[in-house]
């Protein structure tokens, strides 16, 4: 079994492999990193193009939902962006929260890190900032954001429950997140679940929906929504590789498979600067 450090160094590689690739290959691929079927294109994302402040170049076609569009993110907020890539979303959540607002995006790939700076200086933005960190040790001071968001990061990361402690710590009291991620329902087939791990990292790490909630649950969070769900349909011509027709048809039939949700969770006014027991910065 792969460590920690090694699933990371994983993720990092191939982060940093997209990074470099022209745009228009990216967001003609499944998650990113290159056609894997003939029959849908983008599986996993959704469609950016009405959100004020998006830029097709920040654009990768890495996410699995339109975090900031639930975010709830009010002129003059500080954002942070968890898994920040070329600055998509960082550049949409700025429109919202405007001049006189601020986000703050983290990546751990200095490829993606290089491009999301060269978007900002294109776009002529002096109030977003790209810092280089895990999400699991962010390099921000406590109850310092407004909101949190992410997408489709979270389900890359082995260990989700000290980047739920890290979220907890950075929001201000009474702040809130809004995350969209990768998570599966009842036990895929294992032959898919192989495949799956290797379709561009989208489901790599990916965990149980109901643990996934119950983590947010106890980090401390409180006012748990579900803002979103959608089933992830994987394109037959990828099933029929890995299953035969009758297994197929049961696949696609059943309660079993891959989710992309968006949950909402706030901070109490009463907390701390982190949950107790995670130690503060």
């Amino acid at each position: 079994m792969q460590t920690e450090a090694e699933l990371k160094e994983i993720v990092r590689k191939k982060y940093g492999e997209i990074a470099l690739q022209d745009v228009s290959v990216n967001q003609s691929s499944c998650c990113g990193a290159g056609g894997c079927s003939t029959e849908v294109y983008n599986i996993m994302t959704d469609d950016y193009t009405g959100l004020e402040g998006y830029n097709t170049e920040a654009d990768l076609g890495l996410g699995c939902g339109l975090p900031t569009q639930y975010a709830k993110i009010s002129k003059g907020d500080t954002v942070i962006d968890l898994g920040s890539g070329a600055g998509n979303d960082c550049f949409v959540a700025l429109a919202e929260t405007g001049e006189t607002g601020k986000v703050i995006g983290i990546d751990f790939t200095p490829a993606m890190l290089e491009l999301a700076r060269k978007n900002a200086l294109t776009r002529g933005v002096s109030n977003v900032e790209f810092r280089q960190g895990d999400i699991e040790d962010m390099p921000v001071a406590g109850n310092k954001a407004d909101v949190v968001i992410s997408n489709c990061v979270l389900n890359l990361v082995p260990n989700k429950d000290g980047v739920f402690k890290e979220i907890f710590r950075v929001l201000k009291p009474g702040g809130h997140f809004s995350i969209s991620d990768i998570v599966l329902v009842g036990k895929l087939p294992e032959a898919l679940r192989k495949d799956a791990e290797m379709y561009a990292g989208c489901v790599l790490g990916a965990i149980q929906k109901e643990v996934y909630l119950e983590l947010i649950q106890a980090n401390g969070f409180v006012n748990i929504t579900l803002q979103k769900e959608k089933a992830i349909i994987i394109p037959d011509d990828i099933l029929s590789n890995y299953l035969d027709a009758a297994a197929l048809q049961s696949f696609k039939t059943g309660n079993t498979g891959i989710f992309s949700i968006t949950v909402y969770a706030e901070k109490p006014m009463e907390a701390a600067c982190c949950a107790p027991g995670c130690g503060c910065k």
